[in-house]
């Protein structure tokens, strides 16, 4: 049993010296090829960054040019020098202008009612060309059956270019659809150069569709300016075609 044990034992060693020499060889061609340097592949060349974006500007439609409101361009090149000579002022930047102009909608039946306010708000964005912001009761008043945090009425604020274009809308197209209309008062001035005018039906605007109402509904308008005086606004007013009534004896 001795001696036939140790030719199994010399088989074996073989085996495990033929397959540490397998090991090794293969290893040494893994070492050659990592060591072989690759075939290096063509960069394709890269444009300079200003010719990608005109590129890219090409292949894009072109813009159509923003057309600045007309009333906006009447202030600035008829309306300053016109001030500045009836006031006397110094320098331009002391020229009244409008700063924002305020739309609010009342809905005193709303308490009873809440779709009136989704109606208010739809004709109210019609109007204005921007979102309104629902404005709720701040407290509770028993006799008006009004709760706090109940919808009331609906507000939108406009500035900048969205202002310009309402007001020149407001005055030459809404205003003139007003029935038996004179001109608006020249005294609801607030004493610091903002005018407020009351408006009894919106649909002197053409945004509202006349089929499409389910009530007659009042707003108030509010035009806000830098003026100092009623007397700057009142002339920065006229100055921008707001139609005054004319003064009588007395007046």
């Amino acid at each position: 049993m001795a001696k036939e044990g140790k030719p199994a034992k010399a088989d074996k060693a073989k085996a495990g010296k033929e397959g540490k020499a397998a090991k090794e060889g293969k290893a040494a061609k893994e070492g050659k090829a990592a060591k072989e340097p690759k075939a290096a592949k063509p960069k394709a060349a890269k444009a300079p960054k200003g010719e990608a974006k005109k590129q890219d500007g090409a292949a894009a439609a072109p813009k159509a040019p923003t057309v600045r409101p007309r009333r906006l361009v009447d202030y600035e090149t008829r309306v300053i020098d016109e001030l500045m000579k009836h006031f006397q002022y110094g320098n331009r930047m002391q020229v009244p202008g409008l700063k924002k102009i305020v739309l609010n909608m009342g809905l005193g039946e709303a308490t009873q009612n809440a779709k009136i306010v989704d109606g208010a708000v739809e004709e109210l964005s019609r109007i204005a060309g921007q979102k309104p912001s629902v404005r709720k009761a701040k407290k509770s008043i028993a006799n008006f059956k009004l709760r706090e945090g109940v919808a009331i009425g609906a507000a939108v604020t406009l500035r900048g270019r969205r202002m310009w274009e309402f007001y020149d809308r407001f005055v030459s197209v809404a205003i003139p659809r007003i029935r038996d209309f004179r001109g608006f008062s020249s005294r609801a001035f607030d004493g610091r150069g903002n005018y407020s005018v009351g408006i009894s039906e919106q649909i002197i605007f053409p945004e509202i569709d006349y089929d499409k109402v389910d009530k007659i509904r009042g707003l108030n308008i509010t035009l806000v300016t830098s003026a100092k005086s009623d007397e700057e606004g009142l002339e920065l007013l006229r100055s921008l075609k707001f139609p005054f009534r004319e003064r009588t004896v007395s007046q």
